[in-house]
């Protein structure tokens, strides 16, 4: 009786370890899969900005024969950018009303989503699926009553005729009222026990917890601000305070078939960018990541 007690247990541990190891092949290649999988992704994004660098790179002369090689490299490109457009205050101007946007989305989306997750009132429910209804109007239908609303308050022009229309952002709202969902109650109830207020509850409390959804939220406003061409082409005629998709638009406009050219300005459009992803993506991921947390 023991010695088929000591084989069955033998044989347990046989199984168990051959188990263990078919798990572990498994895994390996699930791993090694999801490597290749992001790998070609990586490829399909780089491949465009690569052949962009290269392009910028040539004469315009050598960009008519579509090839890799370079035989003379230049940065005639961005001198005459440079030359021609006023970039440094495109930048300054982009700048500006990104930083601003991204600002005033933060606060008063944040303030939105914290009523519309802790107060209990009439048709809240009604409030949230409006504002869930505005993520899915373009915002190329409000350009028109936009326009003759600025235009009659006399801020076309301005800096605020950029600023203003695009602080509200319904994915902003949501994005917050998901995270703060997640967020225990019990804490703004101590708080409000210990003295506090509702905005004090929300301004230090609630608001510290949820600094991954402020950076994806801030990050996000900050690069649809910067990218946006259609509303800052159609509100800003001084060259002085365009911002950087409009002023390089209007330069790439006298360019023609300077390929060169066009694509010297669309990576100098994209470099601050760049740099804003690669030195804030650990925030974006965490941001995006606890908009699916649950209280």
């Amino acid at each position: 009786m023991a010695t088929l007690t000591y084989e069955t247990r033998a044989l347990s541990t046989a199984e168990a370890r051959r188990y263990a190891a078919s798990a572990d092949r498994r895994t390996r290649l699930f791993n090694r899969c999801c490597t290749g999988v992001l790998i070609a992704f990586a490829i399909l994004w780089l491949v465009p900005l690569a052949w962009a660098l290269d392009t910028a790179l040539k004469p315009n002369a050598e960009t008519t024969n579509p090839t890799w090689l370079i035989h003379n490299p230049t940065l005639e490109s961005f001198r005459a950018l440079l030359a021609e457009g006023d970039v440094l205050n495109w930048y300054a101007a982009s700048f500006i009303t990104s930083a601003v946007v991204a600002a005033g989305t933060v606060v008063t989306a944040s303030m939105a989503a914290y009523a519309l997750s802790r107060l209990r009132f009439r048709f809240r429910w009604l409030a949230f699926w409006a504002i869930l209804i505005g993520i899915m109007i373009p915002s190329q239908v409000l350009i028109v009553p936009r326009f003759r609303e600025l235009g009659s308050v006399n801020l076309l022009n301005t800096y605020w005729a950029v600023i203003l229309p695009q602080i509200p952002i319904a994915i902003a709202v949501f994005v917050f009222k998901q995270f703060f969902d997640g967020i225990p109650k019990d804490l703004d109830e101590a708080a409000r026990i210990d003295g506090a207020g509702f905005f004090r509850a929300y301004a230090q409390v609630v608001m510290p917890l949820a600094r991954p959804a402020v950076s994806a939220v801030a990050i996000f406003s900050f690069v649809w601000t910067w990218n946006d061409l259609l509303w800052p082409l159609l509100a800003l005629s001084n060259p002085k305070i365009m911002t950087i998709p409009v002023g390089l638009a209007t330069v790439q406009g006298t360019y023609g078939i300077r390929y060169a050219d066009t694509m010297a300005s669309a990576i100098l459009g994209a470099l601050p960018l760049v740099l804003v992803f690669l030195l804030f993506q650990r925030r974006i991921v965490e941001g995006i990541a606890g908009t699916g947390l649950k209280g």
